[in-house]
This record gives C-alpha cells, structure tokens and sequence, in this order.
C-alpha cells in the first residue's frame, strides 16, 4: 500500500470510474512517424516510457478520425478497424505500468495535407498525395495553405459519425479515456472561431451556432462510452487576437460541455491565426484554466511551459487546475514525473528493473 501523498501534485483524483495516481499527464503530442495511420514501435516506446515515467495518464497524440482528418500522411489514424491491434498494444503496456492509457481524436480541417514539421514544413502538392481540405468556410490558413472547401450539411454529419466511430474503435482497444482534440485551430476551433468561421447557416455566426458541432461530437461521443468512462475535451481558451475566439466564450463552451458529461477541459490556447498577439511565459495558459474551473464549474487541465515540480504543485493546490498536462518537458525528460516526486518529499516508485539506479548503497 502506497504512503498517502504530501502534495496535492501526487494526490489521486478520481473521475468517473477511474482513479489516477497523481495529477500529472502526458500531454498528446504529434509524432508523424506512422504509416497509413498505424502505431509502431515509436508510438510504443514514445508513450510507454512515460509510463514507466510515473505520469497518471498517458495520452497517444492527435489521432485522425478520417483519413483526410490528418495533418501530415505522417500521422495516427483510427479511421479503420486495421488500426486497433497496434493501439492496443500501447494501451496495454501504459496499463501495465500503472498508468492510464488515453487516446486523443482529431481532425485537422483546413490544416490538413501538409508535410511534417521537420520535413518542411508546406503544403503536399497533388503530385505528393495532397487532398483536399475541409473547413467551415473556403478561408484559408495563411497563404502558404491550402483552400479549404467548406463541409456542407453531409459533410457535418459525417465529421460527427466519424469521431463515434473512432471512439467505439479506442474502446476495443483497451483506452480507459478519451479526449476531444478541439484546440489548435483544427477542425473543431476553426468552427468555434469566428476567425475561421464565416458561415451563415446555423453552424456559423452567434456562438450557440458555433459552438453546434462540438457539442454534437462531444454528445455523440459520449453516448458511446461506458458510463464509468471519462471524457476529455481539449480546447484553445483564447485566439490571442482581437476579434477572435476568447475565454469569455470558452467560459460559455465549456459549462455546455460538462452539462453534456465531460469530465475535463485541457486548456490550450492559439492555433487559429500564424501570429497570435502572447508572449509565451511559464505557466502563461493557467490563468485561463482557472478561470474555466471556477467560472464553468468543471474540471480543468493547465498546459503550457510547465516545467518545474514546484510550478506544477503550485497549479494544483491553489486551484488553478485538476491536472497538469506536460508535453515538450517530457520529451526532455521521460521520468519527470519519477523526479518531481523525490523534489517535492514524496515516496517514489521507480520500476523494478532501475533499482540499481536508485537504491541507496
């Protein structure tokens, strides 16, 4: 039996039917590094190791719901049943390691069919593979994209049986959470914004119309998980540009969403605009977190250059947030979590097969 903890970071937080071991995640973060949208052993040993790591959650990046939902040919897909056994060997292990195995879905919309970051980054050519992109409105990124056709009626509908789909495929793959990739100025933010929302009809203009496809989506979603299942919605909190989608307005989403049955909101920000108006310092997403929390009265999640034990144990018992999601600091440092926890006094639980690391003479 584990010593109870000392810090509200390494606190257990129950939601639903599940219980995570602290308060920290694993944060989704592209790899493009699959093939036809499958896991491989990248996916495996990027994920699983920060498992062995100490992370409570453990989330497989943005993951498409149709195949032309991806930002890169590069990326994850769950768009076909051929995509759940290598998915599940992932869930698998995070398990195995006492973490909670979680999948992110997505679609890209206008920022789709692109070649990877480290690749480029521009635009596939026809010649490349490219596709045609979707969006809410033929408005494109920036100039160096491509123009987005707007999804009709048909379209919408599809986009929503997509994403139940792919839920109902992260289920058999042994996932214990979902989240909705709605941030980032992907599919579902390029329908919140009126930056990149210029319809007419209603799924454009005031925000209950701009709001209209992720609540479906997220409805949908959630009537196909067990009920003892969390879900997650990621959204961006801010645009950080006049005119755009602010957190005034996440403010209103998100007490939509919790009445819906989700259990958190990730709060992100930006994505919509090449060149959001913030100036990127430690922690500078919280405050709208904190907001969200207390404001919509749901769970949130802080994300964003949260890098030290003491910041994160700080978010966490002044309330600011429920979790905090790490993603680049985990990258540098797999065993963050493992760390922090000798940092701040807490007892730690290296694997095993590390005792000679950590033993003392």
């Amino acid at each position: 039996m584990h010593a109870p903890a000392k810090t509200a970071l390494f606190s257990p937080l129950t939601i639903r039917g599940l219980t995570l071991k602290n308060r920290i995640v694993m944060s989704p973060m592209c790899q493009y590094s699959s093939h036809q949208g499958l896991a491989n052993d990248w996916h495996l040993v990027h994920v699983g190791s920060r498992a062995v790591g100490g992370v409570a959650l453990a989330i497989v990046e943005a993951t498409a719901v149709l195949p032309e939902g991806r930002i890169t040919p590069d990326d994850m897909g769950i768009w076909g049943e051929q995509h759940i056994a290598p998915l599940a060997k992932i869930a698998a292990f995070v398990e195995s390691q006492g973490a909670v195995p979680a999948i992110q879905l997505a679609h890209a919309g206008r920022k789709a069919s692109r070649v990877a970051p480290f690749k480029g980054p521009r635009t596939l050519s026809p010649n490349e593979g490219g596709w045609q992109v979707v969006g809410p409105s033929d408005v494109p990124f920036d100039e160096s994209f491509a123009m987005p056709q707007a999804l009709d009626r048909a379209g919408i509908d599809r986009v929503v049986d997509a994403w139940e789909a792919a839920a109902r495929r992260a289920l058999k793959a042994g996932f214990k959470l979902i989240e909705i990739h709605s941030a980032h100025g992907y599919l579902l933010h390029q329908f919140l914004s009126p930056i990149s929302n210029k319809r007419s009809d209603d799924y454009g203009g005031s925000l209950e119309n701009r709001m209209q496809l992720l609540l479906r989506v997220a409805e949908r979603v959630r009537s196909a998980l067990p009920d003892d299942m969390p879900l997650f919605v990621r959204i961006s909190t801010t645009d950080w540009f006049e005119g755009g989608w602010d957190v005034d307005q996440a403010v209103v989403l998100a007490r939509h969403l919790g009445a819906l049955g989700v259990d958190l909101v990730d709060c992100s920000s930006s994505g919509t605009v090449p060149k959001p108006n913030v100036t990127m310092t430690p922690g500078y997403q919280v405050p709208n977190a904190r907001r969200v929390r207390h404001e919509a009265g749901v769970k949130t999640g802080a994300v964003g250059l949260i890098t030290e034990p003491r910041q994160a144990e700080a978010i966490v018992a002044g309330g600011d947030a429920d979790l905090v999601f790490l993603g680049r600091e985990l990258l540098r440092e797999p065993y963050w979590a493992l760390k922090a926890a000798h940092e701040l006094g807490e007892t730690q639980h290296w694997p095993v097969q590390y005792g000679y690391a950590v033993r003392r003479p």
